[in-house]
C-alpha cells in the first residue's frame, strides 16, 4: 500500500508512519516529491488501514493492486532520472550508450572509443564476460577486458557499461564499471537481482527472451526492494514466431511501460533486429515513440569483429543515425 502525507507534513510525523508500519513488520520506502511525500509499505503482512489513517500528517493511503510497489508509477508518479556525473538517464537527454558486443583488445576499443567521442558518444559499452549459446565460442577477457575498457573510458572522459553475469562477479564490476547490466538470460536471475539491490551504482535490466512486461518490470522491483532505485529497463526485443529478423522488437513496450512505471526505459535495437541495416530504423522509431535512450553496438571494424559483427555499426553510420535522432528528439520531448 501507498501512504501519501500531507503537502506539509512534518519530518518527524513522515518517520512516525515509517516507524509505525515497520513495527508491524512492513519494509517503509519513502518517496519524496515536490509537493507531497509518499511512503511505500512493503511486505506481505496484513493490517488495518484505519490505524495508519489516523496518523497525524497522514492524508490518505491506496491501495496497489499489481505485483510490483516500488517501480510504479502510482508509488513515484514523476520520472526517475538518474545521474551519473555529466550523464542524466530519464530526463530531457536522450542518452546513448554505444560500443562494440565484446572487448576484444586494448587496440580494438581504444579506435573504436576516438571514433564514437568524435560523435559526442558519454557512455561505452563492451561485454568481459560474454553469455554465448554456444560453449565453443568467444567468452571474453574477463577482468583484462575491464580493465582495458575503464582505461579506454577514462581516457576519453566517458562512463563504463558491461554487463554482469553472477554474484562473484559485483565487487569487480563495482572497481571498474559505472553502470552494471543485467542480460536477457540472467533478468530472472533473483539472487543476483537481489544482491545489485545492495549496490550503489544504476542497474539496466535487460527484457527476457519471452517475458512478459509484468515479469520484467518485476525483475527491477527485486533490485529496488533491496534499496538501489537506480534502475533502467531495457527491450531488447524478445522471441517470436518471426525469422526476418534476430528477435521482434517491442516498441509498443516503451509507451506501456511509461504508463504503468516510472523508471527510465532505453532500446536496444542491436539485439532486437540482430541486422545492421535494421538498427538505424528502429532506432528511429524507438526514440519517436518516447525511449529514454539508445544502447547500440558499434564497431571500426565489424567484419572482423569476435561477436555479432552483423549487427554493429560502422563509426560512421553511427554518425549519421545520430544526425537523424538530432531531427526526430525534439518532437518528443528530448534533446541529443
Amino acid at each position: 500500500m501507498l501512504i501519501v502525507m500531507e503537502p506539509n507534513a512534518t519530518e518527524a510525523q513522515i518517520q512516525r508512519v515509517a516507524d509505525f508500519i515497520e513495527s508491524k513488520g512492513f519494509d517503509a520506502h519513502i518517496s519524496k516529491g515536490e509537493i507531497q511525500t509518499v511512503i511505500g509499505a512493503v511486505g506481505g503482512k496484513t493490517i488495518d488501514s484505519r490505524d495508519i489513517e489516523l496518523i497525524d500528517g497522514v492524508l490518505k493511503i491506496i491501495k496497489i493492486s499489481s505485483s510490483y510497489k516500488l517501480a510504479s508509477r502510482v508509488f513515484k508518479p514523476q520520472n526517475t532520472v538518474i545521474k551519473i556525473k555529466d550523464v542524466s538517464i530519464g530526463g530531457e537527454e536522450l542518452a546513448m550508450i554505444a560500443g562494440p558486443c565484446t572487448i576484444e583488445s586494448y587496440e580494438q576499443m581504444e579506435l573504436t572509443a576516438s571514433e564514437l567521442q568524435k560523435s559526442g558518444v558519454k557512455l561505452i559499452r563492451g561485454g568481459a564476460f560474454k553469455p554465448r549459446t554456444s560453449p565453443y565460442s568467444f567468452q571474453g577477457l574477463g577482468e583484462e577486458g575491464l580493465k582495458i575498457i575503464r582505461e579506454v573510458a577514462d581516457k576519453y572522459g566517458m562512463l563504463v557499461v558491461s554487463e554482469v553475469m553472477e554474484i562473484s562477479q559485483i565487487p569487480m564490476f563495482l572497481e571498474y564499471a559505472d553502470i552494471l547490466q543485467v542480460g536477457a538470460r540472467n533478468m530472472q536471475n533473483f539472487n543476483l537481482l537481489k544482491e545489485l539491490g545492495y549496490t550503489n551504482k544504476p542497474v539496466i535490466i535487460k527484457r527476457g527472451l519471452s517475458a512478459m512486461i509484468e515479469e520484467w518490470i518485476m525483475s527491477a522491483e527485486y533490485v529496488m526492494a533491496g534499496g538501489n532505485r537506480d534502475v533502467i529497463l531495457c527491450e531488447r526485443g524478445i522471441r517470436t514466431f518471426e525469422t526476418a529478423t534476430r528477435n521482434t522488437l517491442d516498441i509498443s513496450a516503451i509507451p506501456v511501460v511509461k504508463k504503468l512505471s516510472h523508471l527510465p526505459i532505453i532500446v536496444d535495437p542491436s539485439h532486437g533486429t540482430g541486422l545492421r541495416d535494421k538498427v538505424a530504423p528502429m532506432s528511429r522509431a524507438a526514440v519517436a515513440a518516447g525511449a529514454d535512450g539508445l544502447i547500440l553496438e558499434v564497431h571500426y571494424e565489424p567484419d572482423k569483429a569476435l561477436c555479432d559483427g552483423a549487427q554493429s555499426l560502422y563509426p560512421n553510420q553511427y554518425a549519421d543515425l545520430v544526425k537523424d535522432l538530432k531531427i526526430i528528439a525534439p518532437v518528443v520531448g528530448k534533446k541529443i
